[in-house]
């Protein structure tokens, strides 16, 4: 048995479990539980991209496989996209694959280009495809810290540099969970050490089109010579409203797309003709339901920052993605993230991931994710209120 398990047995306890199973608790006691864990949208899809999956629907010529490079007229698409928002130029025969979501996308370039005791370098916290996706492709992870006040790059740079040489570095801007951001230089500089060394990036641009300065982050190929060693990946899911719909990109260096679109030819047949018919309506069609989905996000933000603030947490308002990266109370630092998310889903009703699960440089934070309405925001907010205002008379009281 422990031989059919290999796969598993190099992963550490899947900490979101925990909170996962004391939700389903409380929920089947019949307690309100305000779930802020999950970064799940809560919204509908654009009306024309459901208008245009039901009428595909109709085509009794869709029913069959798909292709799992994805249709011809969606990679086609995302290029468009890709000239109108970065002014980057992409081959949609060579530069463009259509993946199940980016998490697929992410762990099966993992399997197509690292051999196993390769070394890859990734950010501490991250989002757990970008450690976990190495992992089982059998590669040895390099953390750097990240974090407001670290610098990465000088991180990155001296992981690079270090012996043994990374077949690749992994980066994600907008971040999950940190929701920190950042700009064209920084690319630019990644790019010239990486084409220097010889070193794979892989970037992923999830969050690309959820911020909140006016300033819309950069794409790693909108800078000169990427293409010769980046890919990068992106989503629908936040930006259309369509994670259950799993549909991703991953575009950029055409050896390494290709090594992608190989793998997945022998593992899938890509998603449903219908569903990539209706997201290239999405990328074609009317734009303006991504203002009004960002401005939604950065409406909850404010409502939550201002939430807690009011309730004594002082929490840095986050400038992208549909996250909060908080540090824990503290009063409530010592529990760690984990036992604190336990106590404020036990005593206050709502959940948060804890940091933890994000890896180690994710202790002392928690993650609320921005996908309850306003009223509901407002609530957790109150009840994290009572529970702070509870928790400090008993300290006086003592």
């Amino acid at each position: 048995m422990a031989d059919e398990l290999f796969r598993l047995s190099g992963l550490p306890p899947y900490v979101f479990a925990e909170v996962n199973a004391m939700k389903a608790a409380a929920r089947r006691r019949g307690e309100d539980v305000i779930d802020l864990g999950m970064g799940n949208p809560d919204g509908p899809p654009p009306a024309h991209v459901v208008q245009k999956l039901t009428e595909t629907l109709n085509n009794p010529r869709v029913h069959g496989y798909s292709t799992s490079r994805g249709i011809p007229g969606l990679r086609k698409a995302h290029a468009g996209y890709y000239q109108r928002r970065f002014g980057v130029e992409l081959d949609p025969e060579t530069e463009v694959v259509v993946t199940l979501g980016s998490k697929e996308g992410l762990a099966n370039l993992a399997q197509a280009i690292v051999a196993p005791g390769d070394v890859v370098v990734a950010p501490d916290p991250c989002y757990p495809i970008h450690a976990f996706g190495q992992i089982f492709a059998g590669a040895t992870l390099r953390s750097v810290p990240i974090g407001p006040g670290i610098d990465l790059f000088a991180g990155l740079e001296a992981a690079m540099r270090q012996e043994p040489k990374p077949r690749c570095v992994v980066v994600n801007f907008p971040a999950n969970p940190t929701a920190l951001t950042t700009d064209l230089a920084f690319y630019e500089r990644l790019v010239a050490l990486a084409r220097e060394l010889g070193i794979t990036i892989v970037s992923d641009v999830a969050y690309a089109e959820i911020y909140f300065d006016g300033l819309p982050p950069p794409s790693i190929l909108q800078v000169p010579g990427a293409k010769e060693i980046a890919v990068e990946f992106s989503s629908m899911s936040k930006t259309y409203n369509m994670a259950g719909w799993r549909v991703g990109f991953a575009a950029g260096n055409p050896r390494l797309v290709a090594a992608l679109a190989k793998i997945k030819s022998y593992l899938d047949y890509g998603a449903f003709t219908p569903i990539q018919v209706a997201a290239t309506a999405a990328l074609n069609g009317p734009q303006d339901c991504i203002a009004e989905i960002r401005q939604r996000y950065k409406d909850r933000r404010d409502v939550l920052i201002e939430g807690l603030e009011r309730a004594g947490w002082q929490v840095p308002a986050s400038n992208a993605t549909m996250f909060v990266w908080a540090p824990l109370p503290t009063e409530f630092a010592h529990m760690g993230s984990l036992e604190f998310c336990k106590f404020l889903l036990t005593e206050a009703g709502v959940a948060a991931a804890p940091g933890i699960g994000f890896g180690a440089g994710g202790e002392g934070y928690a993650r609320f994710a921005l996908i309850e309405n306003r009223q509901r925001l407002r609530q957790a907010t109150r009840n994290i209120a009572r529970l702070l205002g509870r928790n400090s008379t008993m300290k006086n009281a003592s």
